[in-house]
């Protein structure tokens, strides 16, 4: 009975003072109908198809826009690899490496009304294998997923600001 008291308080609270998640200002500043285009990789398409997945799902999950054809955007996305890497983290006591951190650049173009503004966003993500063995595919893919949202999550960030200094506050 207290939590559920606390939690409502909690919401009352949070309401009153006008409260708006991230996502609020990032879908005012970027519309509610998206186009996003990611380029294929040719050295490692694999990895353009999983930011694409990333890519949708971030738009109808965190935006909460729709994914329409280019002709109906308010928004185009174009997004861009800049890199993928994996760096060492930690090594057991015969010096082989037992985790790793992935990093996620990604190069992001946002174009509205003819105007376009391009952000640079990176995401990291931490795993561990096991000792004296390689990356299998199935964590690489995972951890660049990952590594991926978190680079999107600092788009959402960043495009969230830029709604609310724009004074697009409602």
């Amino acid at each position: 009975m207290k939590h559920a008291l606390l939690g409502i308080l909690l919401g009352f609270i949070l309401i009153g003072c006008g409260y708006k998640p991230t996502s609020y200002y990032a879908k005012s500043a970027l519309g509610s109908r998206i186009y996003a285009e990611v380029a294929i990789s040719r050295q490692d398409p694999q990895n353009s198809v999983i930011i694409k997945d990333s890519v949708n799902e971030a738009i109808v999950g965190r935006f909460g826009a729709r994914l329409v054809p280019k002709e109906e955007a308010e928004t185009i996305l174009n997004v861009k690899i800049a890199s993928v890497g994996f760096a060492p983290l930690v090594y057991d006591k015969y010096g082989y490496v037992i985790a790793y951190k992935t990093i996620v650049q990604l190069d992001i173009t946002a174009t509205q009304q003819g105007k376009s503004e391009q952000l640079k966003t990176s995401g990291e993500y931490d795993f561990s294998i096991e000792s004296n063995s390689v990356i299998s595919d199935s964590k690489r893919f995972e951890a660049i997923r990952y590594a991926a949202d978190s680079a999107l999550d600092e788009f959402v960030s960043k495009v969230a600001i830029k709604g609310l200094y724009r004074g697009n506050n409602h």
